[in-house]
């Protein structure tokens, strides 16, 4: 097995082992612009570590793993023209560099490259991989919808929000680790625990972002501590507070989150507050825990060696403890 530094640098060759000039230009250049950018590189690093976990040759994994990278930059791309956000990883975004129908074909090729990635394999597992990415990608789509219809929804459960994280974020999580147990060729039992170990992983993952988004650190979370509140999302932190407040902190959480003010930094200050005193904060922390709990449950019926499961609990638990 390899660090995570290690498989970061494994994508990162082979992406730019397969950046070739291609015209048109303006069809391939935002392609390229965007894998560029980087990121941490989770889902593709993920399949890789997948792959290893189960006895195969992380370099077997590549082309899945770039697949699953491409998807997810496709639908970054187009989630910004969505959001009509400026900045993605602190750069220019695609449709604001160029204009929006690049972004909107550019990402569509995308989607097409991803798939041809999977060209690569034999057609067993060619199969096994395009049943399960088109599964994921639709999906990943019913999540953006959910999260676009939340906007302007007074009434979103907690259960609703849950199964919107998990199509959204969850489902590509535990795809790219499913993907590395059928390149490793592992048997169905182990593929589907994996899975479930990636979707859990991943619910706790977007729960964290949220709770990060408004309690993290501004020097080591990367992005504007707060924009969650600035742009009034329900999160899994508001909906909670919902629940618990009292109806003076309600009507006033309600409030603040219908208000657009100059300056932010007395609404943050005061939402935080609320967060914090309504117990939605802690009740948020809890369910990080439960979900990365449960996807240590899986870990016990995976066969797998003792030490394979060790190096997946503690990536869980770093996941679970991290800063950005």
């Amino acid at each position: 097995m390899h660090s995570i530094n290690q498989y970061q640098e494994f994508v990162s060759d082979y992406l730019n082992s397969q950046s070739k000039n291609k015209e048109p230009k303006n069809l391939y250049e935002p392609i390229h612009y965007i894998l560029a950018l980087g990121g941490k590189r989770m889902r593709p690093v993920l399949t890789l570590m997948s792959a290893e976990v189960f006895d195969a040759d992380y370099n077997k994994a590549l082309p899945a793993a770039l697949a699953v990278e491409v998807f997810h930059n496709f639908s970054l791309i187009h989630d910004d023209i969505m959001d009509d956000a400026p900045l993605r990883r602190g750069k220019i975004t695609v449709h604001e560099k160029w204009n929006v129908n690049t972004g909107i074909l550019s990402g569509d090729a995308m989607l097409i490259l991803a798939y041809q990635y999977f060209e690569q394999y034999q057609p067993k597992i060619f199969r096994k991989l395009a049943k399960l990415f088109s599964k994921t990608a639709l999906e990943v789509c019913e999540g953006q919808q959910y999260d676009v219809d939340f906007e302007t929804r007074e009434d979103v459960t907690i259960s609703e929000y849950i199964k919107m994280i998990k199509n959204k974020t969850a489902v590509l999580v535990a795809a790219a680790m499913k993907m590395g147990a059928i390149v490793a060729e592992t048997s169905k039992e182990n593929a589907d625990l994996i899975y479930d170990f990636g979707l859990n992983l991943g619910l706790a993952f977007q729960l964290q972002d949220d709770y990060l988004d408004v309690f993290g650190d501004p020097e080591t979370f990367g992005k504007q501590v707060g924009g969650d509140i600035i742009e009034n999302k329900k999160t899994y932190l508001y909906l909670k507070a919902i629940e618990f407040a009292s109806e003076e902190e309600k009507e006033q959480l309600q409030h603040l989150f219908s208000i657009h003010p100059e300056d932010n930094e007395e609404k943050i200050n005061l939402v935080k507050g609320i967060f914090n005193s309504t117990g939605a904060s802690f009740a948020t922390q809890k369910a990080i825990e439960k979900y990365t709990m449960k996807a240590f449950k899986t870990l016990k019926l995976m066969e797998i060696s003792k030490e394979k499961k060790a190096i997946l609990k503690s990536f869980g638990k770093d996941l679970m403890s991290r800063k950005v």
